[in-house]
């Protein structure tokens, strides 16, 4: 999820990345937020931590600061968060053409290679991290885990591609992808290794009627890709969300057989029969466990199970389709009230896949 890039960089900004965590914290490692003089985009988790984040990327730009940095924030003593874990984030002058290249790659994994300090005082940088904001009496350097005070040094940002290709910036030191986002140490220097992936859940939403609309509306901040299918080109907004790729095709069956595993399908079409062929298509993809809903009632539903399992559609995969969607016990029928519905149902969807599988002690 991407809400805190922008199409274009208007000013000068700095990024605010969440490095590396302790304990409980408001956000992950690789949440983001981009601060301007005059607002900010995205959040990394609100409250006390978010407020001094805040002041000491503005108190950057007002001094003009072209390092990056890490700052260590114990919420507990610290901050006054209940949280009682540790934050590091770090703090660097946001570079507006890899903000750009990045908003071009949202659909593609990159990772963001940036030297936020060092772990020596090298003669030539012996002043704290992120003195330019620091006040000596609420804010510690960096700490190793070996409790020595960590040290600026030159921002080299480097981005790279899920191939190991140089897309932007330096030659970086090698790094672990599957670590995620993290703070990494090499001969004294210190790299935040920032993860910018794209969105792993990828809905195939098909109709772009009223409901159709509202779903897309309702996924438009969340983390995922949407494929928006209809034959009836007219219907379509002028904007979209920036997750969204519209189809217009009168042979939506095709979109079906090329999906990769894993795609969810969502089908709302204007015609049943319509509704009825790529029901077909979607259950009959070889191999694939695909979560599939389908808008309707119950009886809609009994005619489709027929009238597939005359198709030759497998009883397994048959039960497998979700029809009505939504939440139960959500029984609105206005648009904005569906698609509030099926998002959150989606999100649980998504979640669980993403979880690894548990380890059997049996």
């Amino acid at each position: 999820m991407n809400d805190w890039l922008p199409q274009e960089l208007q000013s000068p900004a700095v990024l605010v990345t969440v490095a590396r965590v302790e304990g409980s914290v408001p956000r992950e490692p690789g949440a983001r937020m981009l601060v301007d003089a005059e607002g900010f985009r995205g959040t990394i988790g609100g409250g006390h931590l978010e407020h001094r984040a805040l002041e000491m990327a503005r108190a950057m730009l007002e001094q003009g600061a072209v390092e990056a940095c890490l700052e260590r924030f114990p919420l507990g003593p610290k901050l006054g968060q209940c949280c009682g874990g540790i934050a590091w984030l770090a703090f660097e002058p946001a570079d507006a053409a890899q903000l750009a290249l990045l908003d071009q790659r949202r659909n593609e994994d990159t990772w963001r290679v940036v030297s936020v300090g060092w772990t020596a005082p090298p003669s030539a940088r012996s002043a704290p991290v992120c003195a330019v904001a620091n006040d000596a009496t609420d804010h510690a350097p960096v700490e190793r885990a070996d409790g020595k005070p960590a040290f600026r040094g030159p921002a080299h940002p480097t981005l790279i591609d899920a191939a190991g290709r140089l897309l932007a910036g330096e030659i970086a030191p090698a790094f672990d992808p599957s670590a995620g986002t993290h703070v990494m140490e090499q001969d004294g220097r210190l790299w935040l290794i920032d993860a910018v992936l794209a969105p792993r859940s990828h809905l195939m939403l098909f109709g772009a009627g009223h409901v159709g609309a509202a779903i897309v509306r309702a996924l438009a901040d969340l983390p995922c890709r949407v494929t928006w299918v209809d034959e009836r080109e007219d219907l379509f907004p002028s904007t979209v969300p920036a997750n969204v790729t519209v189809e217009a095709t009168d042979t939506p069956e095709a979109l079906v057989e090329n999906a990769p595993q894993g795609t969810t399908f969502l089908v709302m079409t204007h015609s049943h029969a319509l509704d009825l062929r790529l029901s077909h298509a979607i259950l009959s993809r070889p191999g694939a466990r695909d979560w599939f809903g389908l808008i309707g009632s119950d009886t809609k539903r009994r005619q489709f199970e027929h009238r597939l399992r005359e198709r030759g559609v497998a009883d397994e995969r048959i039960d497998a389709m979700v029809c009505p969607i939504g939440l139960p016990g959500i029984e609105g029928k206005a648009p904005a009230v569906i698609a509030a519905s099926v998002a959150a149902q989606l999100l649980t969807v998504w979640e669980a896949a993403s979880r690894p599988p548990k380890d059997s002690t049996e």
